[in-house]
């Protein structure tokens, strides 16, 4: 069954937001561009669905793109902290209702957080646990940090759980962890069977607390 396209609003056409509207629209959504720069609405014109030059601190114009019908409004605004506050504070009066928004600092993530944001993004800071998780373990293929104490994590399956089954490995009774998937070369088998094998190079994605899936990682892997 095919993935269900959705709607994404993309403000602001820096480095983060542009690269988050080029995949978007890679992927297959359809993606609405907007920034106040001409020369940024012209480039991305290619890579999205629409793009518009507009100034998203102003409702009417906000309103008159049909913001509202979109699932998704990602604020990737850069440097304008200012210009970022007011254009969530106005999408969440429009009760739009999924807002992600990049924060630039702890200051600005605590005016996000009391305004209704519904999800605060610090690229540089996710990017930075990603690459030191990739550097300190050769098991690790990619890290996504849920929360404190919860992350996701794909692990390169070695010989020790070579040719093994799922129920064999009993990672949840064991690690208290979860394999959510299993990548086996270009297929991906979602909540695998307990009788479905492991085999060497296999991407194992697993959900636990931390402090559990450092310990799969070390003892089961």
């Amino acid at each position: 069954m095919a993935d269900k396209k959705k709607q994404f609003a993309v403000i602001g056409l820096g480095r983060f937001g542009g690269s988050v509207c080029k995949e978007l629209y890679r992927m297959g959504h359809q993606v609405l561009a907007i920034d106040i720069r001409e020369q940024k609405v012209t480039e991305f014109a290619q890579h999205s669905t629409h793009s518009v030059i507009a100034d998203s601190t102003d409702e009417k114009a906000l309103q008159s793109l049909g913001i509202r019908n979109f699932e998704y409004v990602i604020v990737a605004i850069g440097d304008n902290i200012q210009s970022s506050i007011l254009t969530t504070l106005v999408l969440k009066e429009m009760e739009v209702e999924n807002v992600w928004v990049k924060a630039q600092n702890a200051y600005h993530h605590k005016v996000l957080e009391k305004i209704g944001a519904d999800r605060i993004i610090h690229p540089e800071h996710d990017m930075g646990i990603r690459i030191a998780q990739h550097l300190t373990s050769e098991k690790i293929v990619d890290y996504i940090e849920l929360s404190d104490e919860y992350s996701i994590v794909e692990l390169l399956a070695t010989n020790k759980v070579h040719n093994r089954s799922i129920i064999d490995l009993d990672v949840r009774a064991r690690f208290g962890c979860t394999i959510l998937a299993v990548k086996h070369g270009e297929e991906i088998n979602v909540s695998p069977l307990p009788d479905d094998m492991i085999y060497v190079n296999d991407v194992l994605i697993v959900i636990g607390h931390k402090r559990d899936l450092k310990r799969f990682e070390e003892e089961g892997m």
